[in-house]
């Protein structure tokens, strides 16, 4: 009994010094879920990606800058597509009719009442924002594609742009000084003033950060969930778990069509009502 103790101990040690050596090759969980200088398309072959160096910087092409360039590409032609409709009919049918059904809720629903007067001039990349999201969450659910919203460096990308074009649009309106003064109310006591100061510079970067963050962990959290549910039928090696653990997978799979594009909705709407707390301060 003892001998056999101390052989899984051993068993053991092997296994955790092996993987802390092997560290570069995940989990086939997280395998599926981190970027990568690989496209698998099992059990057809593999595509691997260029690695290029500039002035010793890497700037190899992976898994998730290809389909970042895959979902811009499918959005520009998407949307040529649908603008060429309009030249022969002021009728939308199609996809200019499905395309149009949308811009007009992101429009009605969601920029103009959050940013209001003036929110013409923000429409264009709303509507980028929203569209670009909710491809890149669907495209993330087609069999050997990835979901490149699950990057943190994506998400983070684009909550830096919400960022700046926020504070662009503060500063536009008030002046950069008047800006600042105006992130602490008015008729504060003199003593409350730089407290109240340090909490809204502080908030001026939590909002991007939860933007950021939100986006990431949904997307991410899904695809989780869904392979360790079918990880199940390997772990216990039977299928008699199959069932239950594809009939999981698959429920959770058609609930991430829901999450992708509340996701994207959600993203879209806090971008906007930052911008329209920026401009409107007085509010």
């Amino acid at each position: 009994m003892f001998a056999t103790e101390i052989s899984k101990s051993i068993a053991i040690a092997d296994t955790v010094k092996k993987t802390a050596e092997n560290n570069s090759d995940p989990s086939w969980i997280m395998h599926h879920v981190l970027d990568g200088n690989s496209i698998n398309f099992e059990p057809f072959g593999t595509l691997y990606l260029p690695h290029l160096q500039l002035f010793g910087i890497d700037i190899s092409i992976t898994k998730h800058v290809f389909f970042i360039w895959v979902v811009a590409l499918l959005l520009i032609l998407i949307s040529i597509s649908a603008a060429r409709k309009y030249k022969n009919t002021l009728v939308p049918k199609g996809i200019a009719n499905f395309l149009e059904i949308i811009i007009v809720f992101v429009r009605d629903e969601i920029v103009k009442p959050a940013i209001g007067k003036g929110f013409e001039s923000y429409l264009p990349y709303m509507l980028t924002l929203f569209f670009f999201i909710l491809l890149s969450n669907l495209f993330g659910l087609v069999p050997y594609a990835a979901t490149i919203t699950g990057n943190i460096a994506v998400t983070a990308s684009l909550a830096i742009i919400s960022f700046i074009v926020t504070q662009y649009s503060g500063m536009k309106t008030y002046g950069v000084l008047k800006y600042f003064k105006n992130l602490v109310p008015s008729g504060m006591p003199v003593l409350i003033i730089p407290v109240m100061a340090l909490i809204e510079l502080i908030g001026l970067f939590t909002k991007p950060f939860a933007l950021c963050v939100r986006l990431f962990a949904n997307m991410v959290a899904g695809h989780i969930v869904i392979f360790s549910l079918l990880g199940l039928i390997f772990i216990m090696h039977t299928y008699v778990v199959a069932p239950v653990s594809v009939g999981f997978a698959l429920f959770i799979e058609l609930l991430e069509l829901l999450v992708a594009l509340i996701q994207a909705y959600v993203f879209t709407m806090l971008t906007a009502l930052f911008i329209g707390m920026a401009k409107h301060m007085e509010h």
